[in-house]
């Protein structure tokens, strides 16, 4: 097919998707028929879909055939997750506040003013954080069941910081990293930015599918593996004992490095210990304030391995020389001081909570969630597609996220994943119901 014919048709299913013509959900011909009633070359009809795809415009779903996506659908409800307006209920992204964070930090700003070393806090830092600091992290991990020497830690601008200095020091372009196929969708867009090579384990409803792991491994070189055992995002599960010690037993039998991301660790009590604990020659224990505390508390921390601690050093001094003193002066003052632990408690319970209103307002609904975790996961009906259900919802004044930015494979589930953090408690059943009616009325 000339090349010009070929554009011209991408070019009109585009324009009749933007116009409005072709709505969203319409079901496109399949492959076969595109080409029959074209006249094309099979691989040129694929390619026609391939290339909509690339565009926003259609998603193929398999077994079910090529549809028109809702393009109006904004930021962070499709293929990205991102803070949303302020006139919609946020069940999109997650910062969990209490009542009375603010008054914290006056009085933290108060006590740092008087403090005889705030001059020193405008001056450079060290790259991996001031010694006393990295102490202080190290002996917050000793809550988590994680024991590290103090040179073994450093201290991060955020857990997110953390992972992106972690991949960008130990691993390089086309490295192969296993992932769950649902997954952190900001570890997803830095692997994919990073040019990492991601290859999505099955899941199931309490972990990764190890015997997948186990067969990849032996099929292709695998470098790391990402994993989230303690309070996966978005699935909720905590991976017991059994689990932990079964994917140990793989990254020391194929050389894995493990990147341990417990970033929601501090919600789930009793868990058994982390990875890191188990495999300490080989795992990157990376963690942060930011939901523990505030989103706006940009500090964090890896605990690593002793050889691998310079690697990191210098990348974190390539990313943001060091943390800023101020905001790791009043991270380590909180650790120390025990509001770091009383908000961690405190946001168990109001987890609890808000998990409970959730159960009570999608009772007969299939969800997958943790109890005291500060988001929910909600398959849709076969009927319904996501997208759609998204933007009917923004229509309602409320914002979720689908699947897509969790979506590690090319088959994308029909589901919902809400953040019951942001919203504030009187106005979360309120949201929920609008939810439920949207997928289930």
């Amino acid at each position: 097919m000339p090349r010009a014919r070929y554009k011209s048709l991408v070019d009109s299913f585009a324009q009749a998707i933007r116009s409005g013509r072709m709505p969203a959900g319409t079901r496109l011909p399949t492959h076969r028929q595109l080409a029959a009633d074209h006249r094309l070359a099979l691989a040129t009809a694929s390619r026609v879909y391939s290339e909509l795809e690339a565009m926003g415009l259609v998603s193929g779903e398999t077994g079910r055939g090529t549809f028109v996506r809702e393009i109006a659908l904004p930021p962070g409800q499709g293929s990205g997750q991102m803070p949303v307006a302020s006139d919609l209920l946020d069940l999109n992204f997650n910062y969990p506040s209490l009542p009375g964070q603010a008054n914290l930090l006056r009085t933290a700003l108060r006590q740092l003013a008087l403090s005889g070393d705030l001059e020193a806090l405008l001056r450079y830092q060290p790259h991996a954080g001031r010694l006393h600091e990295r102490a202080a992290v190290a002996r917050h991990l000793l809550s988590r069941g994680l024991s590290v020497a103090a040179e073994q830690v450093l201290v991060v601008s955020g857990a997110q910081h953390g992972l992106a200095v972690s991949l960008m020091a130990l691993l390089k372009p086309g490295d192969v990293i296993a992932v769950d196929a649902l997954t952190y969708s900001g570890f997803k867009v830095l692997a994919e930015t990073l040019h990492l090579d991601i290859v999505a384990m099955p899941v199931t409803t309490s972990g990764p599918d190890l015997d997948y792991l186990q067969g990849l491994c032996q099929r292709r070189l695998v470098k790391a593996v990402y994993s989230m055992p303690t309070l996966h995002n978005p699935l909720g599960w905590v991976m017991d004992m059994a689990q932990r010690e079964r994917l140990v037993a793989i990254a020391r039998q194929h050389n894995l490095m493990i990147i341990e991301d417990a970033a929601y660790a501090f919600l789930a009590e009793q868990a058994p210990p982390p990875l890191a604990t188990l495999a300490p020659e080989r795992t990157l224990y990376v963690g942060g304030l930011s939901k523990s505390v505030a989103t706006g508390l940009r500090v964090g921390f890896i605990a690593a391995p002793a050889a691998w601690v310079r690697g990191l050093e210098r990348t974190l001094m390539a990313t943001t020389w060091n943390v800023p003193g101020v905001m790791s002066a009043i991270a380590v003052a909180w650790l120390e001081d025990g509001t770091v632990a009383q908000l961690e408690a405190q946001k168990r319970e109001d987890a609890r909570a808000r998990q409970a209103v959730a159960a009570q307002v999608f009772k007969g609904l299939v969800t997958v969630s943790h109890a005291s975790s500060y988001f929910l996961w909600l398959p849709l009906a076969d009927n319904l597609r996501a997208d759609q259900v998204a933007m009917t919802l923004q229509g309602k004044g409320v914002s979720v996220s689908t699947a897509e930015p969790f979506a590690v494979s090319a088959q994308v589930p029909h589901a919902l994943r809400l953040a019951l953090g942001s919203v504030p408690m009187p106005a979360l059943r309120d949201a929920l119901m609008t939810v439920r009616k949207a997928v289930a009325w």
